[in-house]
């Protein structure tokens, strides 16, 4: 009996242990194949800081990067039967040394001016500097480094170094390394190697080969540089180095055969020699569960298959360095090892620590803690070339130091992870990467946790462990909601929609913070990305809600319920909605210079109005009823021929008369409207219900233009996409007659591009979300994808690689500016209409 039971149990085991591993294998098969190429892929994403792309056709073709562009490299390595191959991250192929350093290693002097030099002759080797001053590097206004002040008045500076080579240093391989805010310049002996235009970069590398080399020679060379400052802060600073690369480190690149982005995974699958390696992404970013929603790690998932039916030895390498943990590379740094709760860590982060004390617009973090722990492999921290050269020699870690403190850009250390499979035909397994915030966000002069940590009950150790154990659990539950956005978008729009639905999930989630204040509120406050930086903008909250109405509501009342408190504590006392809460992430109080009345005030009612309809109450807004009364009453007195205000779409200029801004007014007024209708205030419905009627009316007569309607009343032979007016539809009011809605719609497919309908008539660029919004306004499907197509064929093809640009040229494809904003939240509004249908 004990013999027979031995063998249920081990019979049980057995196939348990077939049907996790059988689960496991779907991991790595997307619900459906997508041939949407995005202009960056996202990778590691949960907010604002932890936000890691790859903004290539290949995961090989580049470093991968945070969405401002700047570095934040993580390496794919797989060594199979000693051959390595490299499946992410770029081989830069060099190990640079310096020869003339740059200040993050020696304070180096070089003569400057900062009076504007005329011609070239100033970079000459010849060149008589009088006048000029010596100065020690670098120079800038803030920063790392800085030995010498540039600032103020001093917008152009000129540096002059005398670099000395030898005739041996001249035979190397030779790099000019740099770093610049704003437009820089970089001559070699007096001619131009270097002309960035206006951007800033730090650690820019430039390979001197042919023509380029050929300027140097042995003995005395002039590296000059200009740096023109055009706004903001101001830094200079640049180097010659050598590569020391040996040559036997070379490496193959695993050739990409696919690559599929849904919802919350992204997966690629490379062929390394005799063996196919799948990989996953995950962000378990499930909308109705705020703790893993706010959760701030990612799964990388991994499994191996032999292709010839024979075993192979393989082992798996993930690489990161300290550029995860900084804003500037130039920023020193502390790395260590620990070990908690049984598994190890390796960690990086500044040494200064200075948390929630940088808040801007295009920054990455830097403070908290990087994490790489121990799951299913093993770790190290060491010097980055000790860990890839061990790792290529036999495919082990090198022995980890406990504790690394680097203080130079050009000396950072590794953080290495190695699961070694040994010879199989086939495995897979999982690991995890994540970022400690320590503090996430400061609110009203208070900071707090995200909302994962429970005010601190919960550790980031926890969070890793308890991860861990619910992988299977998790990433089931994350394929299910890939799907349901999938075929969501599918039913709506066809598979152009679906695809562009599932590849704008993570960008819009991860512009986001989770959190609970100290009364209990839910909070969840965006960052607007590549536009000013400001947190909680409500003209973002508007454009982005349908993906929010559709899969959480709640999640739209966190980003209002704080624009509602700032006026019931009195913090706001105007007569409509503020515009945002400060400069993220310090949210305490409204930064925009500008107020936008209408604009901010329309949307706030707009929305209130819809999540009333949707919980079938007004309970969410009866503490705030004198706070929305007033912005109606606003509303409904200055809404109908807006003044010249400014609104969300003013990139051409403020026009006074804004149609479209007048829906806006109109469709707040009915909303207000219908909560009172709801409220069972009779009166209050009535008014504002006839009161919107009559603007409508007002506006067909007032807008018409023949076979469209126009952008501005008062200007004919202009037009404009009039999206606020979706509303009207959604809500079923019939404000506006079929008309208006057929008339405006067939003028709009007159006049769309290659690359999607233009905003308005005064440009040729776009917005895309509105072109969604706009679009779901018509009345069937196949009008509808009429518009999803332009759009699809500019994700697909645009050349600015970056996380979807939403305001873009509708003719080259180009973006305009702003990207990796919630905005493409709007992308939902179609199958936000067809949910209100339904009800």
């Amino acid at each position: 009996m004990k013999k027979l039971l031995s063998i249920s149990l081990m019979m049980l085991f057995s196939m348990a242990f077939m049907q996790k591993a059988q689960a496991q294998s779907e991991f790595f098969k997307p619900y459906a194949s997508t041939d949407l190429r995005l202009p960056s892929v996202p990778l590691i994403t949960s907010d604002p800081f932890l936000s890691i792309w790859s903004p290539y056709d290949k995961l090989t073709d580049g470093t991968t990067r945070h969405w401002t562009n700047s570095e934040k490299p993580i390496t794919g390595l797989l060594r199979v039967d000693g051959v390595v191959y490299r499946f992410m991250g770029h081989d830069c192929g060099y190990i640079l040394d310096p020869i003339a350093p740059m200040a993050d290693t020696e304070r180096w002097e070089g003569v400057v001016s900062r009076h504007t030099q005329t011609g070239l002759n100033w970079t000459k080797p010849d060149f008589k500097a009088d006048g000029w001053k010596k100065e020690k590097a670098a120079w800038g206004s803030e920063g790392y480094n800085i030995s010498s002040g540039w600032h103020g008045t001093d917008n152009d500076i000129y540096i002059r170094r005398n670099v000395e080579l030898t005739a041996d240093q001249l035979a190397e391989d030779l790099y000019i390394v740099y770093s610049h805010d704003d437009c820089f310049e970089l001559y070699i002996n007096g001619t131009e190697v270097v002309n960035t235009g206006e951007t800033w970069l730090n650690g820019e590398v430039l390979h001197l080969e042919g023509a380029k080399k050929a300027l140097l020679h042995a003995g005395k060379n002039i590296i000059s540089a200009h740096c023109h400052n055009t706004t903001g802060g101001q830094y200079a600073d640049f180097g010659l180095f050598r590569d020391v690369k040996p040559k036997s480190e070379k490496m193959e690149t695993a050739e990409q055969k696919s690559a599929d982005v849904l919802a919350t995974s992204t997966y690629y699958t490379f062929t390394c020699g005799p063996v196919e390696l799948d990989l996953t992404f995950t962000a378990p970013m499930i909308i109705n569960d705020y703790d893993l929603l706010s959760a701030p790690m990612n799964y990388i998932s991994y499994q191996v298959r032999s292709t010839d039916g024979a075993k192979h030895n393989v082992q798996f390498y993930l690489g990161a360095n300290t550029l995860m943990g900084v804003n500037q590379a130039n920023q020193p740094t502390v790395s260590k090892r620990m070990t908690v709760d049984g598994i190890d860590y390796v960690r990086t982060g500044t040494i200064d620590q200075r948390i929630l004390a940088t808040a801007a617009d295009a920054v990455c973090i830097d403070w908290g803690y990087f994490y790489m722990p121990a799951i299913n492999g093993q770790i190290t921290l060491a010097q980055q070339t000790d860990v890839e050269r061990q790792f290529c020699i036999d495919g082990t870690l090198v022995k980890s130091q406990d504790k690394i403190v680097a203080r130079k850009a050009s000396n950072i250390p590794a953080l290495a992870y190695v699961h070694d499979f040994g010879n199989v035909e086939s495995g897979n397994s999982f690991t995890l990467l994540g970022y400690d915030e320590i503090d996430d966000i400061q609110y009203m002069f208070r900071n707090y946790k995200a909302y994962w940590a429970h005010e601190g009950k919960v550790t980031i150790f926890q969070k890793f462990k308890e991860l861990q154990l619910r992988y299977a659990e998790i990433m089931t539950r994350c394929r299910e909601f890939d799907k349901q956005v999938y075929d969501d978008g599918m039913a709506a729009g066809g598979k152009e929609y679906a695809e562009i639905l599932s590849g704008s999930y993570r960008h819009v989630i991860a512009a986001h913070k989770l959190f609970k204040d100290d009364e209990g509120h839910l909070l969840f406050f965006s960052k607007e990305n590549n536009s000013n930086g400001c947190v909680n903008t409500v003209d973002l909250t508007y454009p982005s809600a349908p993906i929010f109405l559709i899969y959480n509501p709640e999640l739209e009342k966190a980003m209002m319920t704080s624009v509602f408190e700032l006026s019931y504590t009195d913090r706001w006392t105007k007569p409509f909605a503020n515009h945002d809460l400060g400069t993220y992430p310090q949210a305490n109080g409204q930064r925009y210079g500008d107020d936008m009345p209408i604009e901010e005030s329309g949307n706030m009612l707009t929305l209130a109005a819809t999540l009333c309809m949707l919980d079938g109450n007004t309970k969410y807004v009866d503490k705030y009823w004198d706070i929305i009364t007033t912005w109606a009453e606003y509303l409904s007195e200055k809404g109908m021929d807006p003044e010249n205000q400014l609104c969300t779409d003013d990139f051409a200029g403020h026009w006074a008369h804004n149609c479209n801004l007048s829906l806006k007014a109109i469709c707040g007024v009915a909303g207000y409207g219908l909560m009172a209708q709801m409220k069972g205030d009779t009166k209050s419905a009535d008014k504002y219900l006839s009161r919107a009627r009559e603007m409508a009316k007002n506006w067909e007569q007032m807008a018409d233009d023949g076979d469209h309607y126009r952008l501005a009343f008062d200007r004919e032979g202009t037009w404009s996409q009039k999206y606020n007016v979706v509303w009207d539809k959604l809500w079923n009011l019939n404000l506006f007659s079929k008309k208006f809605y057929d008339k405006e719609i067939k003028y709009y497919l007159k006049h769309q591009n290659k690359y999607g309908l233009p905003l308005d008539s005064r440009k040729d660029y776009t917005k895309s979300d509105w072109i969604m919004w706009t679009a779901s306004m018509a009345a069937d499907k196949k009008t509808f994808e009429k518009f999803v197509s332009p759009l699809y064929t500019y994700i697909n093809e645009t050349k600015s690689r970056v996380p979807i640009s939403d305001w873009s040229e509708t003719k080259t494809g180009y973006m305009v500016g702003f990207k990796a904003r919630s905005v493409i939240g709007g992308y939902w509004m179609r199958v936000f209409a067809d949910k209100m249908k339904q009800k």
